[in-house]
């Protein structure tokens, strides 16, 4: 399972991608800048102006490599992948049980009660680790709601009304982000959650974090056999990855948004490395881009105690194991959802 801690990203302008026996070649100007074996690849992203050849294409479709193209700024494109995996009645059960309005709210309880605990950590470690540098009073009241946010949903039935559990906790955690920021202040601020485009420094940060993991969540259920664009919290929409973006709010607050303070607070990125286009949209740089790219990568990397199966993974990891244990639930081994809780 190490292989899918690597995803190769292509950055680079201009660059091509081509299949040299059973390795990915990566050449800019016509000279060869990476040659990496098939076998020690679980992804590839491309950014921008990345080609890529046909052979390649075939190649890593028939190798279980999913390819994934994004603008040079992170949005979504196009995604190649060979046939899906798995037992087709697995797929048949999400399906049958995405229909149902009283598993999906089901569902929808699992994930919410992963993403908002794990935001409350977000905060109480702040507060414990940061408790000097940060408006304490105001962290603690965010986290206290959030508490009152979990006990709140354990009852609730109606997708709808999760949705409104699920918006209140959010507004409360986003209103005090900004307060562990607890460097470089007057470059990196936060007033509010926005996006397509971002319009400041964090959240341009934020978006292409998401985007990130986004990929990695959506990889590991293809990997399982599920169908990542059929979710349960995110309802059918055409062209968006539903299961994906259901499972993803597990590790928003824990893994993202932590990377992005820590790459602040440690002064790993700067202003320099955004500019604003004349539309307003905040972009980063490719410096920017690679170094929040290999930070990420090597964040993947630490492991942790898994709190359901009790056994040390890497970060990396995480996303497949959670993927497996969906695939449980549904097939019937399991009597609920395990979300994964930060502890």
């Amino acid at each position: 399972m190490k292989k899918h801690l690597n995803t190769l990203y292509v950055t680079t302008q201009g660059a091509y991608l081509s299949k040299e026996g059973e390795t990915v070649l990566v050449s800019v100007e016509g000279q060869k800048r990476l040659q990496l074996p098939v076998h020690t690849l679980g992804g590839i992203v491309c950014f921008g102006r990345v080609m890529c050849s046909p052979f390649l294409m075939g190649f890593c479709a028939g190798n279980n490599i999913g390819m994934s193209f994004l603008t040079e700024h992170g949005r979504f494109m196009a995604r190649v992948q060979g046939p899906v995996s798995g037992n087709v009645l697995l797929r048949r059960e999400q399906y049958r049980q995405a229909d149902s309005p009283d598993f999906s709210a089901a569902m929808a309880r699992f994930t919410l009660t992963g993403k908002i605990a794990n935001s409350r950590t977000v905060l109480q470690r702040a507060i414990r680790d940061h408790g000097d540098k940060i408006d304490q009073p105001e962290v603690e009241k965010a986290a206290s709601v959030l508490g009152g946010a979990l006990k709140r949903i354990e009852t609730i039935s109606n997708l709808d009304e999760l949705r409104g559990v699920e918006g209140e906790a959010a507004r409360s955690y986003f209103s005090v982000f900004d307060h562990l920021i607890t460097n470089q202040k007057n470059d990196f601020f936060f007033k509010g959650r926005n996006r397509r485009p971002p319009l400041d420094n964090v959240n341009c940060m934020l978006s292409f974090l998401y985007t990130l993991l986004l990929h990695d969540v959506r990889s590991a259920l293809e990997g399982v056999g599920l169908d990542p664009g059929v979710g349960f919290l995110h309802r059918d929409r055409p062209g968006r990855p539903g299961l994906a973006l259901d499972m993803m709010e597990e590790f928003r607050s824990f893994l993202a948004d932590r990377l992005a303070l820590s790459l602040i607070n440690l002064g790993q990125v700067k202003d320099k490395g955004f500019k604003k286009s004349d539309t307003g949209a905040v972009i980063m740089s490719d410096d920017t881009r690679k170094e929040v790219i290999v930070t990420y990568q090597k964040r993947k990397q630490d492991e942790i105690l898994h709190p359901f199966i009790g056994e040390k993974v890497a970060i990396g990891i995480l996303f497949h194991v959670q993927a497996l244990l969906l695939a449980r639930y549904l097939r019937g081994d399991l009597d609920g959802y395990p979300p994964f809780i930060w502890r």
